[in-house]
């Protein structure tokens, strides 16, 4: 049975579907949310005219995850599940494979865009991605 459970969380409903199948499968982990700030989408507007353009998204990004937990961790207090959270900046399939090992995970439950065809080709898949490298199993919820 698994004792710590890796949800990396971006907002979206897929993420939301893999930390209710987190709180239901396993009551008794402790659930380990995970935010990965992308620094590749912070992009490149405004930062020649404003130089602490990329400190003020950074730090967006950080109130952003901090809000995205407090909404996820309400959920988890209803299940009784405890949570843990953090915060790592980079590429999310290196982060989220980083972190198995940071958090000392024993299982990863995470969404999946369900990306198909060109759009996966181009894009990627970052489960897929995580599923390949992962040292833990890997529960992909869509």
């Amino acid at each position: 049975m698994a004792d710590r459970i890796l949800v990396p969380v971006d907002g979206s409903e897929q993420s939301r579907h893999a930390c209710e199948l987190a709180f239901e499968e396993f009551p008794d982990a402790t659930v380990i949310l995970l935010h990965v700030i992308n620094p590749a989408e912070a992009g490149y507007s405004g930062a020649p005219a404003f130089p602490s353009a990329s400190e003020e998204w950074y730090e967006r990004q950080r109130e952003h995850a901090q809000d995205l937990f407090d909404e996820i961790e309400a959920t988890a207090t209803e299940h009784g599940v405890p949570v843990e959270r953090l915060v790592e900046v980079g590429k999310p399939t290196r982060a989220i494979v980083e972190a198995v090992e940071t958090a000392n995970a024993d299982h990863v439950v995470m969404g999946s865009h369900g990306r198909e065809g060109v759009t996966r080709v181009l894009l990627g898949s970052v489960a897929e991605t995580v599923i390949r490298r992962s040292p833990v199993p890997v529960t992909v919820t869509r």
